[in-house]
């Protein structure tokens, strides 16, 4: 009982570590002054300005497209890749492959960046939205590999033979068995791979160029030259966003659950009537 209580005592710091900041944040983004050291009355004057900010807006479209583009590359190509791994027989080629991939995900975003800036110099790639288009495919294909390699683990391997013995072809076992199958990890490694390239600033800020920025790289631009609420207004924004994009994967799940659970009381419906 007294673990339990430390444990909850414990979450409950950490929300207020994590949360507080935001609050605070998103708390003076209504605040009629241009500072966050006193509150004087609420306005929504900073939002009228963040909507009225053109360049701000491009930004957050080019943030969004930028996103999902990279992710929905990511995704394709980073299910590809750990279909190949998992169907890998041998343990040292799989174990190989594994490990570089799980280089990336550990090694510091400025070594990232930097590699990935001397790469697209030498090849004379200009930077722009290419470029820190391939950079985030680069980096968020590792996500998806480790979000949907444990989907396929968990698959049983009687299930592609149940397939096989009803005359399934490889392409109908892929797209009618496995495929459905491993789709919570991949809307898993999708949502992953969009949260990283999203709030990204590292790698980008090495690979992007003269008349394109992301959100996270303009966001710095300004705070070095004095915080404006606009941008606690834009953060705001942002955490709403974020909320809905949680959220709304929170439903996938909860519906793909209950498709799941359906799923195999049919199949036990089926069995006692055998």
């Amino acid at each position: 009982m007294k673990k339990m209580k430390l444990s909850n005592l414990y979450l409950w710091v950490v929300f207020i570590l994590l949360y507080v900041p935001i609050i605070y944040l998103v708390m003076y983004s209504f605040s009629k002054g241009d500072t966050m050291t006193n509150f004087q009355g609420f306005t929504m004057a900073h939002y009228q300005e963040l909507f009225a900010d053109t360049r701000m807006i491009q930004i957050v479209i080019d943030t969004l497209l930028l996103a999902l583009l990279s992710s929905l590359i990511a995704t394709a190509i980073g299910t590809l890749g750990a279909l190949a791994i998992h169907r890998t027989t041998k343990p040292l080629m799989k174990n190989t492959v594994l490990s570089l991939n799980n280089i990336l995900m550990v090694s510091p975003d400025v070594i990232i960046g930097a590699s990935f800036l001397i790469f697209f110099t030498a090849l004379k790639i200009p930077l722009g939205f290419g470029s820190v288009l391939l950079a985030h495919i680069a980096f968020s294909i590792p996500i998806v590999v480790l979000m949907v390699l444990p989907k396929l683990q968990e698959m049983r391997q009687s299930m592609l033979d149940a397939a096989r013995d009803l005359g399934s072809s490889n392409a109908q076992i892929l797209s009618r068995v496995i495929l459905p199958f491993i789709t919570p990890g991949i809307f898993s490694g999708f949502f992953m791979a969009f949260t990283y390239s999203l709030d990204d600033f590292a790698v980008t800020f090495f690979v992007t160029g003269n008349g394109f920025s992301t959100l996270a790289v303009e966001v710095y631009a300004r705070a070095r030259q004095g915080i404006s609420l606009e941008i606690n207004a834009l953060s705001g924004v942002m955490f709403i966003f974020a909320l809905l994009l949680v959220v709304g994967y929170y439903f996938i799940q909860e519906g793909q659950a209950k498709r799941k659970a359906h799923a195999k009381k049919g199949g036990h419906a089926l069995e006692k009537t055998h």
